[in-house]
């Protein structure tokens, strides 16, 4: 579940000509037609290309819900996708964890630069066997939300251990984890793209709050975002829970062959696109709806680190203010999107094609079907 970590965003907010100015006309209670379709041929172009069975996705401007729509298939034995259908949404969890995080800052009962282990740190001695490996107790919770712990990085010398282990649960991965696999850099100093690092932080916030990280998150922060039917995915076939789409591998990837449960702080979490963009309204700083945490809090969450300006505390960020997370696993990929100009939009998918930009297609889509738009409805969906 690597991210883009240099996805151009070259359309700017202030170049769509969606925006609103004080001389623009009064807004429409729908889109025009025309708009509409060709919105809809551009998503049909891009299922095609990449051979997509379901796309889903909601865009809201300055606040409200202005366009929800599904495309395609559920699953291949003919259920019609709609806009209630829930998907898999990969790495698009980690801001939610990151939220969860800073609200547990903001409230006084963790601070970024708490360590995380070894005598004084929030997990202690709890798992593993000490004396620990050079660097982990160095290690903070910042460094966890930055990806600059230093190691165990997906894609690096050493297997990620999100994908290691499957029968292993979190305590047991956790301590195996830190017996066997070394910190490669100093804590701080360098960028290495984590899934164990936000495993960790479930933990983290499960130590703190003293409930699990699940119930936690829905009740401090989805809640507070009026969302209630989002929840941690299953791992077969068999566990798909109601209303979520079936995902289809391609070029031989299994989608059901996962511990994706585990994975429920860094990529364990189902949605739909609106409850995404409903959580994203929340937290986008924009006064258009009120945001859970502060206006300071948010400033420090998407400020990039020394080691990478480009990732900031569980979401990519730009010089154009715009802040996002892509996620990908086999049979998905999503995105979730707060650009500068207003906008807030998730798009997700049932399938994944690998060894393809598909990502960065998903991401131009979204852009482009902006783009087609003139004037935004003057409705909120939500």
């Amino acid at each position: 579940m690597t991210p883009i970590s240099r996805r151009r965003f070259l359309m700017g907010a202030a170049a769509l000509p969606g925006m609103a100015r004080p001389s623009a006309p009064r807004r429409r209670d729908t889109l025009d037609p025309g708009e509409q379709k060709a919105m809809e041929d551009a998503a049909v172009e891009f299922m095609g290309k990449h051979q997509v069975p379901g796309l889903s996705v909601a865009i809201a401007k300055d606040g409200k819900l202005a366009y929800v729509e599904a495309f395609g298939m559920a699953d291949t034995a003919g259920e019609k996708l709609t806009s209630s259908h829930r998907f898999r949404i990969a790495s698009v969890s980690k801001p939610i964890t990151a939220v969860a995080i800073m609200g547990l800052v903001e409230q006084g009962r963790l601070a970024l630069s708490d360590r995380v282990f070894g005598d004084g740190g929030v997990l202690g001695r709890d798992f593993g066997t000490p004396p620990y490996k050079p660097h982990v107790e160095e290690i903070t919770i910042e460094h966890l939300l930055t990806h600059t712990a230093g190691g165990w990085d997906n894609g690096g010398p050493d297997p990620d251990p999100m994908f290691t282990h499957p029968r292993m649960d979190h305590a047991h991965l956790i301590s195996w984890t830190l017996d066997n696999l070394p910190i490669r850099h100093a804590p701080g100093e360098h960028h290495s793209y984590s899934n164990f690092g936000f495993c960790l932080l479930g933990r983290v916030i499960e130590k703190r709050a003293g409930e699990g990280y699940a119930a936690y998150v829905r009740d401090k922060v989805l809640k507070r975002c009026d969302v209630s039917g989002m929840e941690i995915a299953g791992n077969t076939l068999a566990d798909r829970r109601p209303g979520e789409v079936v995902y289809y591998g391609q070029q031989g990837e299994n989608p059901y062959g996962m511990q994706v449960a585990r994975m429920d702080a860094h990529g364990g979490w189902i949605a739909t696109p609106s409850e995404l963009v409903r959580f994203l309204v929340h937290v986008d700083g924009f006064p258009t709806k009120p945001d859970i945490l502060k206006a300071e809090t948010l400033r420090v969450m998407t400020t990039g680190s020394s080691a990478n300006p480009g990732y900031a505390k569980g979401w990519i960020v730009n010089k154009q203010n715009n802040w996002w997370h892509n996620g990908s696993l086999p049979g998905t990929i999503t995105l979730m999107v707060r650009t500068s100009g207003g906008f807030c939009w998730a798009a997700l998918t049932n399938t994944r094609q690998p060894q393809s930009r598909m990502d960065l297609d998903l991401d131009r889509l979204v852009w482009n079907m902006v783009g087609k738009v003139t004037r935004w409805p003057d409705v909120d969906l939500f």
